[in-house]
């Protein structure tokens, strides 16, 4: 009698009647599979690259010209690149997703489906932003909504309610914004009062640094992408208003692009050069 040898074990005969999972034993799970090839790479880390400056803000921000961010808003320079932020603010800054959404949009191929997310970011102390960004990949849409949201990073001057003991703990005066059909109104409150607020402009004050604010809004709020930008526009409407303690003669300085016109110049050949 004779005995019957093992069962084949190649890539071509797995128990599916000699029929493999492709040519030549290539599938999935052989030797030459997706492991043979080095894998996924993990996220960050080697792939990073050092930030080049491509506008002269940003140039003089990592030579040192300019020593913190307050510089930037005292001239009204407009921040083009989001590393100017991550420069001065480092692991300071927070972000949270507000909220995302579908949109879609009628082609003649039939509907075109997006994603919208809202980002707000801070601080904690008198800085915050909001980004919202559009995309059709969930976590494409976030990245450039923190992105836009550091760029849109605006100081917020915070007050005191009475007496002016400790920090400042609350808005300085009655400020409103409006956005669409939403109007938000921020009243001064007493300290330990906390957050009278709906969730999404709550989160926008602790990321400013306000502890204690009351709130009045009217109009469609449950868009709450237009509740948040109400709320972003009412914050920074703080410095807009020049209480008396801010009346004292301004000295004007030197734009730092026109202090450091020559070193520009310099630089500006150099790149050219290179």
């Amino acid at each position: 009698m004779v005995e019957s040898g093992p069962a084949p074990t190649g890539a071509g005969e797995r128990g599916r009647g000699g029929f493999g999972r492709g040519f030549g034993g290539r599938g999935r799970g052989g030797e030459r599979g997706r492991g043979g090839r080095g894998g996924r790479r993990p996220r960050g880390g080697d792939d990073e690259k050092e930030w080049v400056p491509a506008t002269k803000l940003g140039r003089l921000v990592k030579d040192g010209k300019i020593s913190s961010i307050e510089q930037v808003y005292l001239f009204s320079l407009p921040i083009k690149e989001s590393q100017i932020v991550d420069y001065f603010m480092k692991d300071r800054l927070k972000d949270e997703v507000l909220k995302i959404h579908p949109v879609q949009k009628q082609t003649t191929a039939g509907q075109r489906t997006r994603f919208k997310a809202y980002v707000c970011v801070g601080d904690m102390d008198g800085h915050v932003g909001l980004g919202v960004k559009c995309s059709s990949e969930v976590a494409t849409a976030i990245r450039g909504a923190i992105t836009l949201a550091k760029l849109n990073l605006a100081p917020v001057r915070l007050g005191y309610w009475g007496s002016r003991l400790g920090k400042p703990h609350t808005v300085p005066m009655k400020v409103s914004g409006k956005t669409g059909s939403v109007m938000i109104r921020l009243v001064p409150a007493p300290r330990g009062t906390g957050l009278a607020a709906a969730r999404a402009p709550k989160k926008m004050l602790e990321f400013a640094g306000v502890q204690d604010c009351y709130t009045q809004s009217r109009g469609h709020q449950r868009t709450l992408g237009n509740y948040a930008k109400a709320t972003f526009e009412a914050l920074r409407r703080t410095y807009s208003y020049l209480t008396p303690d801010l009346w004292t003669e301004t000295k004007f300085l030197k734009s730092p692009y026109q202090e450091f016109t020559d070193y520009l110049a310099k630089t500006s050949k150099k790149v050219s050069a290179e």
